[in-house]
């Protein structure tokens, strides 16, 4: 079982310097907006994922007027005591220490500390663009598959080279074919692979969240999930070679797993565009839901989870259903905001879970 009993936080966002200890496995945060609930959620999430959840600029993540932060969390599992460490300096690269041991590549650390993490912009996921969805997946297979998260970045890194040599092309109106076509090469390797790991995942993942879906609405809605790529249908290399002239017009590259997608639909329609808002909460739930079941069933334990402010727009019944899976059909560790004290207490008093409540 992993669990975190403590946390310190020096110069992170709002906090100068504070440290708390957890010594239940459901805690309640509570405190009014602006006193750092969200903060203390991230300042977790960070040590597990060496980056923020809400910003991929570190500075933001610094103390206003200072030049640095360090965040220490003492976490517990199978292996015993796992004592982490971040430092960021300002314009030095950050440095990350487990057990007093610095780390040569950050990425050796994910997946060490599975976390899941649910806010109120993750909406985006089901309302907004693709990218958002490919993330949902690309987090929860680089936890579970190191190969994976080195495959990704090796594409992303060649794709960015591609995309600049485009570019180049573009400025100066020549082309040189034979660049190009070692770049293409050397993006079909991992393209290939990531979108191998995606179909594979996907399938399995999608009857998850289904069965989440109707769990927490209650009701016999419809949710279907589809798998969006091209590569379904073509090889990456042919869509290389068949794109790039478009290609060399848009300046970018047009064909790959960066273009893939989730689809969902409610009952035949669009999800997003007919879907209410409950309805909506109700699916990033079960999306959510269904991350931790996977990493749960594949690591062999609970990732802790991490629910901000999701008391808001869900109704009782859908909020009770919620609650109930993850505070009593679970052994992981779970970690609530909410601006009431009062509502976390009644929560907990209905769950008949001995919850321990901080107050910021």
């Amino acid at each position: 079982m992993l669990q975190l009993s403590k946390i310190s936080l020096t110069l992170f966002k709002n906090y100068n310097f504070n440290s708390f200890e957890f010594s239940s496995r459901v805690i309640g945060i509570c405190g009014l907006n602006g006193k750092g609930k969200t903060n203390l959620l991230d300042a977790i999430y960070y040590c597990c994922f060496t980056k923020s959840y809400f910003t991929s600029t570190d500075q933001l993540n610094i103390s206003f007027g200072n030049e640095g932060f360090r965040l220490e969390a003492l976490f517990q599992n199978d292996s015993g005591s796992q004592k982490v460490v971040c430092i960021n300096r300002g314009t030095a690269k950050k440095e990350l220490f487990l057990n007093e041991v610095p780390y040569e590549k950050l990425s050796k650390h994910i997946g060490l500390l599975p976390t899941v993490m649910i806010a109120p912009d993750d909406i985006e996921i089901i309302t907004g663009g693709s990218e958002g969805r490919r993330k949902l997946i690309d987090t929860i297979l680089c936890q579970l598959d190191s190969n994976y998260l080195q495959q990704l970045m090796i594409y992303n890194r060649v794709l960015l080279q591609r995309n600049s040599l485009l570019k180049q092309f573009a400025e100066k109106t020549n082309t040189d074919e034979a660049l190009l076509q070692i770049l293409d090469e050397q993006l079909a390797g991992p393209g290939n692979f990531v979108f191998e790991r995606r179909k594979t995942f996907s399938a399995e993942f999608v009857p998850l969240v289904q069965n989440f879906y109707k769990q927490i609405a209650e009701n016999d809605e419809l949710v279907r999930i589809s798998y969006e790529s091209k590569l379904l249908q073509h090889r990456l290399e042919d869509l290389l070679n068949k794109n790039r002239e478009r290609d060399g017009y848009l300046q970018r590259t047009n064909a790959g797993p960066h273009k893939d997608d989730l689809f969902f639909e409610l009952n035949g329609q669009p999800f997003k565009s007919i879907a209410s808002q409950g309805q909506r909460k109700s699916l990033l739930f079960a999306l959510k839901l269904a991350e931790y079941e996977i990493i749960k069933s594949k690591k062999g334990f609970a990732p802790i989870l991490l629910l901000d402010d999701v008391f808001e727009k869900l109704d009782e019944s859908r909020m009770k259903n919620l609650l109930h899976w993850v505070c009593n059909e679970n052994e992981g560790q779970v970690f609530i905001t909410d601006t009431h004290k009062e509502r976390l207490q009644f929560a907990f008093e209905q769950l008949n879970v001995a919850g321990q409540i901080i107050e910021l």
